[in-house]
Parts: C-alpha cells; sequence; structure tokens
C-alpha cells in the first residue's frame, strides 16, 4: 500500500444559532468530537466561520478575560462611528466587519494521535460581532493521514 492510500481530508459542518452583539461561543468541544470521529490520525485541522462579521480565535475561556476581550473590540473599532460601508448601506454593523478582520476568519491547528494540539487552557471560540441574532456556519476541514493504513 502507498503513501496516496494513507492521505485523507475531512470536511464536517456545524451550524451555531448566535446572538449578536459580540456573542462569544466556546465551540471546543464540537470541533473535539468530529475530530475523535475521524478517520485521520495526525495531520491539521482547519476551522472557517463561513461569515464576514464573525470571527474565531483561541484562548482561555476565563469570564473577565472574554469580557476584556470584548471591551478591547469596542475601544479599537467602536460601534456608532460614521463608517462609509454605513453609509453606503443603510447598515450599522461596519464596526462588525471591520473587529472580524482584525480577528480572522479562521485557525489552524495541528493534529497529533487524535487530538488537538491546543494548551492547557486553550479553547477554541466563534465570536460573532453583527448587530442581530445570526446562524452560523463553521467548517472543520482535517487534512492528514490515518495510521497503519
Amino acid at each position: 500500500m502507498g503513501r496516496g492510500d494513507r492521505e485523507m481530508v475531512e470536511t464536517h459542518t456545524i451550524q451555531l444559532q448566535t446572538e449578536g452583539r459580540s456573542h462569544i461561543i466556546d465551540i471546543t468541544s464540537r470541533v473535539k468530537e468530529i475530530v475523535e470521529r475521524s478517520k485521520i490520525d495526525s495531520g491539521i485541522v482547519t476551522i472557517f466561520v463561513k461569515a464576514s462579521t464573525a470571527a474565531l480565535m483561541i484562548n482561555e475561556n476565563e469570564a473577565g478575560l472574554l469580557s476584556d476581550f470584548s471591551a478591547l473590540m469596542e475601544d479599537l473599532v467602536p460601534q456608532g462611528r460614521n463608517y462609509k460601508h454605513d453609509l453606503k448601506w443603510g447598515e450599522s454593523n461596519a464596526h462588525s466587519h471591520l473587529r472580524s478582520i482584525l480577528t480572522g476568519h479562521s485557525l489552524t491547528i495541528p493534529l497529533v494521535g487524535k487530538k488537538l494540539t491546543l494548551g492547557t487552557w486553550q479553547q477554541i471560540f466563534l465570536i460573532d460581532f453583527d448587530i442581530r441574532p445570526r446562524t452560523r456556519e463553521v467548517v472543520i476541514q482535517i487534512i492528514g493521514e490515518k495510521e497503519g493504513a
């Protein structure tokens, strides 16, 4: 059996209902569950949110820190400023787009022995910066090899 017989790609999606307004959801357990059910043992896991007003991040799941993060985003990109995007479209979510640009839409995590290589306190979060509740789709793609194939 050649090396190509061990190389695989799996793609999964999860849908999440958000509240908007910097709603932060810990999705670590959902991603770990998908990885554990996967046929892939080692490689990389890419997580991508299909939304221009949402983002992903890795950090500690501590209420004070998450509150500080929301305050930081408000300081850096305040809601209610005269953004050109809001003027063009008559919406008030330009700050949501800009915050997601700063935070990012994807993450890549090494996978070793069917385990994400997250640090002790690291968790995976979806942040919905938009101004209203949304259904968000997150794509989880696992690329790697299965052992012993």
